[in-house]
């Protein structure tokens, strides 16, 4: 006797290892709510358009974003990190290394490229979150650094696109020599004359903030995003205090003085080349 409930038409039935999974990602839920489509969200800068909410994004969509056409070169790609320390918490940092390289596609957390941006070169370094929440390992101080010398060799300005957590923990002081590593190198680069652009998104926090996040020429930000070195619950604990409403805001932080200006998504490829163009005194490009 066949059950009622149980379809035995052709079509209908499907063996379990014919099943396919309902495809990820086609719709986004922004934090207010509001219901976008993927493909609409990506032409749309991955910025919600009913909120303006801008979505986490990581080193492929700003490089789609800011380079013309999407083509560019990508610097020190290979570079890894190690496990000098033997660190071991919940896993094997070595395990946890493998672990996010398998998830991400990525070798670690930040990517480095150079290429044209409204026609003129642009190098570029972006922090990916969804490595070890952007964490700043050895890895991400050498490859901001190499960035930087392939700037100076080539008289190429510099961008900076934070996005992370703050100093890597499994490398302990190895992690936080990445801090005056790569401001030492800003200082080169100013010396040499060459415009550094500093991109602040969410979240920017630690020991980023504390060093190349906040030593542009101009430092900007998108809408909304959390730009702090603390966060709000160890602040208000340290100060015993109540916080500020929307405390370590971009737009809190640009009222304070700490950024130059705030750039919607949709607008960043323009503001950033106009800038260079401002600081090196060159005709404005469209």
């Amino acid at each position: 006797m066949t059950a009622w409930f149980k379809r035995t038409e052709k079509g209908i039935q499907t063996a379990t290892e014919q099943k396919k999974d309902t495809p990820k990602g086609l719709w986004y839920k922004s934090p207010t709510g509001k219901i976008v489509e993927s493909e609409e969200l990506a032409k749309n800068y991955y910025v919600s358009p009913e909120d303006d909410y801008h979505v986490r994004i990581g080193s492929k969509e700003y490089f789609e974003i800011l380079f013309d056409n999407n083509k560019f070169q990508e610097l020190d790609a290979k570079l890894t990190s190690k496990d000098p320390l033997k660190f071991e918490d919940t896993k094997k940092y070595s395990d946890r290394l493998k672990a996010a390289q398998k998830k991400t596609g990525l070798k670690d957390a930040v990517r480095t490229a150079v290429g044209k941006s409204l026609g003129k070169d642009l190098v570029v370094c972006c922090m990916d979150f969804s490595f070890i929440g952007g964490s700043m390992g050895s890895v991400v101080g050498e490859k901001i650094a190499r960035g930087i010398d392939y700037s100076i060799k080539k008289g190429i300005p510099f961008m900076m696109i934070s996005k992370s957590g703050g100093a890597r923990m499994m490398e302990a002081a190895l992690s936080l020599m990445q801090l005056a590593k790569t401001s030492a190198k800003l200082a080169q680069l100013a010396e040499a004359k060459i415009p550094y652009i500093s991109l602040c998104t969410d979240p920017t926090t630690g020991g980023t903030t504390a060093s190349y996040a906040m030593l542009g020429d101009i430092n900007i930000s998108e809408p909304g995003a959390l730009i702090g070195f603390a966060g709000p619950r160890v602040v208000k604990e340290a100060t015993g205090k109540d916080l500020p409403k929307d405390f370590q805001t971009a737009e809190f932080v640009l009222e304070h003085g700490f950024l130059d200006y705030i750039s919607h998504r949709s607008e960043l490829k323009k503001n950033i080349n106009l800038y260079i163009d401002l600081i090196q005194n060159n005709a404005i490009r469209e």
